[in-house]
């Protein structure tokens, strides 16, 4: 997942570096340029009462900038109006950045306070510079001109892109309907911190201890260390823990071979915020109920339309289009499955009808009987390590960058490691790389890429480079193991290295085109292709290393990993395609009351036809993507739509060779340099020739032949 800086900044639950406190004769460290290697922020300076005089500082310089702009007299062009705001906020991005990062990965209850405030602040300055008439004034004369100015294709986009940000966020709304739309994007900054606080709150709250051995039989010893550890840390010594971040409750649906034990973790994850202190329900309607006002006072149907107009797909109906394709063989492969599953359960003869929380454990049942293949064996070759080595050997083959370790840099965490990455053949800095990987309770279920300092060209060609991280929720390292990735885990860390590529390697000109700035349904393409590289015999052999033998995984469990590479797919496609279209019908509403969410949920599922033995990837109080921030509202199709690309795109490699340098060479130029400098479609027909269909998705996943 790409986490952007968007308005979707303004819906997170702050935190703060640890250790953060006040100092005597303390200078505020976002005041002025960072003196670090590199510009890395200087984490162990920053106080908690540093962030709102940051902010308003740098509100303060912003509004100066702008105003600067607007008081000049002289013909707008494209460097005194568009780079000129490219170029404004220098204080704004150092505050924001690293608020925003950290919010997520190290919560503290000082940082949920002070978020309060902030994130208000900062909404409310983003709505006065979008609705700023002089502002846009200059803005609407380059667009009516762009035909007939002498504008570079990059500048050319960038005009048109900065006039459709100012129309969608009110700029041609009359005085009485700019000040409603302000009170709307306001009430919705402080609905997704409350989202988010709750979620937060709701999954940190909840857990299952475990008294008799006898009721974790089948767990991975890994998974078994930790919940002890756990148990110990909460005061339970000699018993075992199990929570609702990943893994731990992954690990136990998929082989606890107590029933009632996945019952009670799969019930806890799917009800989470649904009732009590933390019950988003409410929360959820008043977001549906301000989005819809927020899209038809801009002159849009509903809040899907509002939030697809400005993205590759268009429409909601492009989007569903493509994902009722994916849908109905998707469903048709679960049928497959569940027939499978329900075939070993019987003859068991235990009288189990397969059931949601059964899905992961039979499923794996089936993969150990189908290909001789058993994942928590398998997870012996890939700690954690070991695939970074992966992901880093991978970057250096296809593009030529080499990640050497900075062990002194600043951190925010003392898990956090920084890479150095520069040009293998001429040793030129190319960015800084950040990665934080173990799961923590201050730290947000899921795994994202984002950005410290983002990157551009000046005027005299020198470039400004970038410092990327990315962040992940694996187990973490006992005494005895290393942390061991799953076959998923292992496919997260290189997407999400997939995210940071495009930000590290970017050379686009411009602030607003860099990195991943580009359309949200595109953004995932560099992510998503770079997952086909996990399980490639050719990279396997040189990163996945047995962690107490060192032993190169053997090419016959390479064969059965390859064999396997489908497994269970209708149950992940069909989850997933049911998340986004739920996302979308959710976009289509216009609620003038409350909605039954559970009900509307339930509706979406029969419509569809979900089968009875999963539910959607996401339900809807912890669907972050979607009511967490606006980021990916009526947008977490994008994945799939993505994948259309990737696996079009990955053909390319799999036919020239996976490490062809052309081929890379092609990607990375058209598509991973170029950010948001061109549309989408355009970069991608200049690497791949062609515009892709959706049969190299399906057989991908091995829903057609």
């Amino acid at each position: 997942m790409k986490h952007s800086l968007t308005t979707a900044l303004l819906a997170a639950a702050l935190v703060v570096a640890p250790g953060c406190k006040k100092q005597e004769m303390h200078q505020n460290p976002f005041l002025a340029d960072y003196t670090t290697p590199y510009e890395i922020p200087p984490f162990d300076q920053i106080s908690y009462d540093d962030y709102m005089p940051a902010l308003q500082a740098g509100i303060e310089q912003q509004n100066e900038q702008i105003k600067a702009i607007t008081d000049n007299d002289s013909v707008p062009t494209f460097d005194n109006t568009i780079l000129a705001l490219d170029r404004t906020g220098e204080i704004l991005d150092r505050v924001v950045l690293v608020f925003a990062a950290l919010e997520e990965s190290n919560s503290s209850p000082e940082m949920m306070e002070i978020a309060e405030k902030f994130y208000p602040a900062y909404q409310a300055h983003a709505d006065e510079m979008m609705m700023n008439d002089k502002l846009f004034e200059r803005v609407k004369y380059l667009y009516d001109r762009r035909d007939s100015l002498d504008l570079a294709s990059d500048q050319r986009l960038a005009v048109e892109k900065m006039y459709k940000d100012f129309t969608r966020n009110g700029a041609l709304l009359d005085a009485e309907r700019k000040e409603e739309l302000k009170a709307i994007n306001g009430e919705l900054a402080d609905l997704y911190l409350q989202f988010n606080k709750n979620l937060l709150n709701a999954t940190n709250s909840f857990a299952v201890v475990v008294e008799d051995e006898a009721e974790i039989a089948g767990l991975p010893a890994s998974t078994v260390a930790v919940a002890a550890e756990e148990a110990e840390a909460r005061g339970e010594k000699g018993k075992w823990v199990f929570t609702l971040h990943a893994p731990s409750r992954l690990p136990v649906l998929q082989f606890a071979e107590n029933r009632d034990l996945r019952r009670r973790i799969y019930e806890g994850y799917t009800t989470q915020a649904t009732e009590g202190e933390f019950n988003n329900l409410p929360v959820i309607n008043k977001i549906l109920q301000a989005r819809s006002k927020k899209a038809q006072l801009l002159g849009f149907k509903d809040y899907g339309s509002y939030m697809t107009d400005n993205v590759m797909a268009g429409s909601v109906e492009a989007a569903e289009s493509l994902l009722k394709q994916i849908w109905t063989p998707a469903v048709a492969k679960v049928k497959e499955e569940v027939a499978e599953m329900q075939a070993i359960a019987d003859s068991e003869g235990k009288g189990v009808k397969i059931k949601p929380w059964d899905y992961y454990y039979y499923a794996e049942k089936v993969r150990q009987k189908k290909y001789d293949l058993d994942e928590s064996a398998v997870r012996a070759y890939f700690a954690v390590d070991s695939v970074r080595q992966g992901i880093f050997g991978m970057a250096e083959r296809l593009y030529g960058i080499k990640f050497t370790e900075m062990p002194d840099a600043p951190k925010y965490y003392d898990e956090v490691k920084v890479y150095d990455v520069t040009d293998a053949a001429t040793g030129e800095h190319i960015a800084v790389f950040m990665t934080d990987y173990f799961a923590r309770p201050s730290k947000r279920q899921g795994a994202w890429m984002s950005e410290f300092k983002g990157s551009w060209t000046e005027p005299d060609g020198t470039s400004s480079r970038p410092v990327i991280f990315n962040v992940g929720n694996f187990t973490r390292p006992t005494a005895e193991l290393p942390s061991l990735l799953t076959l998923d885990e292992v496919e997260t860390m290189f997407h999400e290295f997939g995210h940071g590529l495009h930000g590290m390697l970017s050379r686009a000109r411009y602030k607003m085109q860099a990195g991943t700035n580009v359309d949200r349904d595109f953004v995932e393409l560099p992510s998503q292709i770079h997952e086909h590289w996990a399980m490639e015999p050719e990279l396997l052999r040189s990163y996945a290393h047995h962690y107490k033998t060192g032993e190169v995984i053997p090419d016959e469990l390479i064969e059965k990993l390859q064999a396997a590479a489908t497994h269970n797919q209708g149950f992940a496609t069909a989850e997933l395609a049911g998340a986004a279209l739920l996302d979308l019908q959710y976009g289509k509403l216009n609620p003038e009351g409350d909605v039954d969410v559970l009900a509307f949920e339930k509706k979406v599922a029969d419509d569809l036809g979900m089968p009875a033995e999963l539910t959607f990837r996401y339900r809807s109080p912890y669907f972050k993507h979607v009511f967490g921030s606006d980021g990916y509202a009526s947008g977490y199709y994008t994945y799939l739509w993505a994948e259309v690309l990737d696996t079009d795109g990955f053909e390319l490699f799999k036919e020239k060779g996976i490490f062809d340098p052309e081929t890379a060479r092609s990607f990375k130029s058209n598509v991973l340099e170029m950010g948001g400098s061109a549309a989408p479609m355009e970069l991608y027909v200049r690497f791949r020739g062609h515009e892709p269909g959706v049969e190299p998705l399906l057989r991908n996943r091995g829903l057609i032949k």
